[in-house]
């Protein structure tokens, strides 16, 4: 099949209730499981933007991220008769983003181990922010340096700290739902989050924070 379109759409004048959204996203399930590639499309439409933010959360990389985000949504066409109605359509839609964001980061990491000593010098080492121009006022300079710093100590995170974080802080889910996204207990939720956010704060204050193992 052909995914639809993925360009921004106009807002609705109201945002519906979760029991009108979830119904919606009902309605559309069962049209799409007939074949009906029209009402995948406006599922896809309605939950694109969210799919990519966590996918992007993780990468750190916005065009791997719509990559990504375009082998995820043909995971979900294909898989799509194994969803089960019982729960939110986003609670089965996350694990299989996270899932899929973290394969493409773990073989773009083992690439980089490979090939990036003989891509870069020492003076060309990717991750060093910009300096800012002339005329950008203090603020803006400091706004984009405290940003820049934040992306970088995201970037340096392993994957096991950065994907709850990310789930966490950027999309807002609950432990629960990090641990279903995860695949891991509860526990083993918080317990990672504390670890990054230990680590982002020693990393954001330039201190050199012990391997996370």
């Amino acid at each position: 099949m052909s995914l639809p379109p993925t360009a921004a759409r106009e807002p609705a004048p109201e945002p519906l209730s979760p029991e009108a959204a979830a119904a919606r996203d009902q309605a559309w399930i069962a049209l799409a499981r007939q074949g009906d590639q029209s009402a995948f499309g406006e599922l896809m439409q309605t939950h694109y933007p969210a799919t990519y933010r966590l996918v992007a959360a993780i990468l750190r990389d916005e065009h791997e991220a719509r990559d990504v985000c375009q082998e995820v949504w043909l995971t979900v066409w294909k898989n799509l008769k194994h969803y089960r109605s019982q729960s939110r359509f986003t609670t089965w839609l996350h694990p299989i983003a996270v899932r899929r964001a973290i394969d493409h980061l773990r073989k773009r990491q083992r690439w980089f181990s490979r090939f990036l000593p003989f891509a870069f010098g020492p003076e060309d080492a990717p991750g060093i922010p910009e300096p800012a121009a002339p005329d950008d006022s203090a603020a803006e300079a400091l706004a984009a340096e405290r940003r820049a710093r934040f992306e970088q100590a995201l970037a340096s995170f392993p994957v096991r700290l950065r994907a709850p974080l990310a789930l966490r802080e950027i999309e807002g889910l609950s432990y629960a739902e990090i641990a279903l996204a995860l695949d891991c207990p509860p526990g083993t939720v918080m317990s990672r989050l504390h670890q990054a956010r230990r680590l982002l704060l020693k990393k954001l204050n330039g201190m050199t924070p012990p391997n996370p193992l």
